[in-house]
């Protein structure tokens, strides 16, 4: 019989507010975390804002000496593992009551771009200063497998301990990988998800150059509109999104609290061009294909879908594409809903927020906005639950992580009952 795989802990950092309660009420509000940076001075820049997280305190989550020799993406990481610890009550330690073996414990946590802000702070001190006045902790603060790494170092996990790299698809895969990994009876327990703090000179300044971000410097809280006709871009967010993976059966021994299910996954790609989707969504198509395949679902199973909606011309139209071709005449009783709308798009660590989001949907039954969706867009025509939160109950949902390479990913989760 297949190994079953739950949620039991979840950590949200956001702009929305630290800590996954914070988090989740903001998004039922329909609160936009869009503001103008602050971080750094930026007005000669297309764009001067973004979701910037503002209420983060390193020290919550540890001291301030191991908060110094992180990179900030990497506090984000460690910080929503130890809500996620906290909330599940994992017990790691066969000596402990319904403990797990820590061999059979791992952490998959991943990062699409790292600790940019290290690298350009080093970068500009060995210029200025000399190469030999770097820190000795520059490296460790640059590199994203250091957020894994951390965690797995902090609660003892001596399973796999890895992160992914695939830009936007990121922390969705560190979810999938992990689910795959109780699955197969590798592991009994994970840690899963993704960190980013990439909101800096070069952060921004990288994106404008591509022409990727909204230039909707006059109103920077209705910047961030996915599937509305007037999208002219993404806007940047950071943070982290974890959460406690476990095998069914040792979480209801052990008394734990489910939130969801996770029961299916699905990765491919797109094969076709650096950042632009396939034509017609078809590498969506074949990803949100594969992934009722794996849960063993028909397209009518679906009740809600929380999209990668980016707020790009390109994604929105591609993805409403992919979605009614999956899903034909059902497509128009889905639910979609994008909380970038509200967050911004945090990467490398979108995927791990929009799955907790995903999972408190279905365990609370309520389905969250698209906020600033006032312009209907012809080519995006599905119900995306405009402005305003919906009290519905929902049986099983799909997350959509769609990233620069043609790299895809697409959770199924279903409410546990």
């Amino acid at each position: 019989m297949s190994r079953r795989v739950v949620i039991t802990g979840t950590g949200l950092v956001t702009a929305l507010g630290t800590g996954t309660e914070k988090t989740w009420q903001a998004t039922l509000q329909g609160t936009s975390g869009i503001g103008k940076i602050t971080r750094f001075d930026a007005p000669e820049l297309p764009t001067n804002f973004a979701g910037e997280v503002k209420d983060f305190v390193a020290e919550e989550f540890m001291d301030r000496k191991e908060a110094r020799r992180m990179d900030l993406f990497c506090q984000y990481a460690l910080a929503a593992g130890e809500m996620a610890m906290r909330e599940s009550a994992l017990p790691i330690g066969t000596e402990k009551p319904n403990g797990y073996d820590p061999e059979r414990v791992g952490v998959i946590v991943g990062s699409g771009i790292g600790g940019l802000s290290s690298f350009e702070e080093s970068n500009a001190k060995g210029l200025q200063k000399g190469w030999d006045r770097l820190s000795p902790f520059f490296i460790l603060q640059m590199i994203s497998n250091m957020a894994p790494g951390r965690i797995s170092m902090r609660y003892n996990c001596k399973g796999p301990n890895w992160g992914p790299v695939s830009a936007c698809s990121t922390s969705a895969h560190a979810i999938g990988e992990a689910y795959k990994s109780i699955v197969f009876n590798e592991t009994d327990a994970m840690f899963a998800g993704g960190a980013e703090a990439a909101i800096t000179p070069m952060g921004i300044g990288g994106f404008n150059a591509m022409r990727a971000l909204s230039t909707r410097v006059d109103s920077p809280q209705t910047a961030s509109r996915p599937f509305d006709k007037e999208r002219d871009g993404f806007v940047m967010g950071e943070g982290a999104g974890v959460v406690v993976l476990e095998e069914l059966e040792h979480a209801q021994k052990r008394g734990a609290t489910i939130i969801a299910e996770v029961c299916g996954y699905a990765a491919n790609s797109d094969a076709h061009h650096e950042t632009a989707p396939a034509p017609e969504g078809e590498g969506a198509v074949r990803c949100l294909r594969l992934a009722l395949k794996s849960a063993g679902m028909n397209p009518s199973d679906i009740g809600y879908i929380n999209a990668h909606g980016t707020s790009t011309p390109y994604n929105d139209a591609n993805e409403t594409k992919a979605i009614k071709t999956v899903f034909g005449e059902h497509a128009k009783k889905l639910m979609v809903s994008s909380t970038k709308s509200m967050m911004g798009h945090m990467l490398g660590a979108a995927g791990g927020a929009e799955a907790v989001i995903t999972a408190l949907a279905l365990q609370r039954g309520m389905i969250p906005p698209t906020i600033n969706l006032t312009t209907p867009d012809p080519e995006c025509d599905l119900d995306y639950v405009p402005n305003k939160a919906r009290e519905a109950r929902v049986n099983v949902a799909m997350s959509n992580s769609f990233g620069f390479g043609g790299t895809n990913a697409v959770l199924v989760l279903k409410r546990f009952a």
